[in-house]
């Protein structure tokens, strides 16, 4: 940053994915969400730095592996961007061609990534569209004339068309309405289902209630829980005390939100992030917590044991 500032705005952050596995990463707005996936795609902008591996394993064998912060740009945007991983962005508008239709862009994608011959387009185009409850009526308007929803719906049509074994879903749900919403969830699960990979980046508790196997829970760059879905939403619950809180803020649970507001990523206080909101803070909260058997913190829930 200005005057040789350094932002972490993602550390250590470390996970397996499967393939007809679904993961939500969720979190407040700020936390490092979109930047952890525009990691994995190479979209960073120019100033960011990367360390560590993302390894993405091909269908078979390991030698397959694409590390997908050393590839070069050539690599990602011809064998791995659309074909290995589909993106669900979270600013759709800003991801469409502002010049073309939206049937024109989903029969470009058709024949780019799925070799769709001309005669067989209108009926793959209308196909795609329905996938995405985007409407058939709608397919020959600009970008300019959908509202959100429709743009959200737009974008998930596209990246769900080249049938990516790998989809990065980045805040799908957004502006749409419930019964939308969960049927967008219900055609990301079978993405899924289909034996594919979901990372579901979302603000979206209840979404990722309906479709997710696993959560990770991320605060000020870090993940500090990760779990199975089950157990996060259901019993014995989640053991991060910041974990808690966000479910506690649902209205349909105790509608309670968590006091003081997220650091700032530039100004992070030491030890851990959390710690002047949280109810459990002690002196050992002075020294950061690291991830282990699945949560990041000196004050935790005990785990129940089978």
């Amino acid at each position: 940053m200005r005057g040789g500032r350094h932002i972490a705005a993602v550390t250590g952050a470390s996970f397996d994915l499967a393939a007809g596995q679904c993961l939500a990463l969720v979190g407040e707005s700020g936390c490092g969400k979109s930047v952890l996936a525009s990691a994995l795609l190479g979209l960073l902008p120019g100033n960011a730095q990367t360390a560590g591996t993302a390894l993405l394993h091909g269908e078979a064998a390991a030698d397959d592996a694409v590390d997908l912060l050393t590839a070069s740009e050539r690599t990602l945007a011809r064998t791995v961007r659309g074909r290995r991983i589909g993106l669900v962005p979270q600013s759709p508008a800003a991801h469409l061609t502002p010049v073309r239709t939206v049937r024109g862009q989903l029969a470009e994608t058709l024949r780019e990534l799925n070799r769709t011959p001309r005669s067989a387009l209108p009926a793959a185009v209308r196909a795609a569209a329905d996938r995405a409850a985007f409407p058939a009526e709608l397919l020959d308007r600009y970008p300019h004339e959908l509202s959100g929803g429709l743009a959200q719906r737009a974008a998930t049509a596209l990246a769900l068309v080249g049938g990516a074994p790998l989809l990065l879903a980045d805040e799908p749900t957004t502006g749409l309405d419930r019964d939308l919403v969960d049927r967008t969830a219900d055609e990301l699960r079978r993405h899924a289902d289909d034996g594919r990979a979901l990372l579901m980046i979302t603000h979206d508790l209840a979404a990722a209630q309906r479709i997710a196997d696993r959560v990770a829970v991320m605060y000020a760059g870090r993940i500090v829980e990760l779990t199975d879905a089950a157990g996060f939403f259901g019993t014995p619950g989640p053991r991060h005390p910041y974990a808690r809180g966000l479910l506690a803020a649902l209205p349909e649970r105790d509608f309670r939100p968590i006091p003081g507001l997220p650091p700032e990523l530039g100004d992070l206080p030491g030890g851990c992030a959390f710690a002047p909101r949280c109810p459990r803070a002690t002196d050992r909260c002075a020294s950061a917590p690291v991830l282990a058997d699945g949560v990041a913190c000196h004050h935790a829930e005990e785990p129940v044991r089978a």
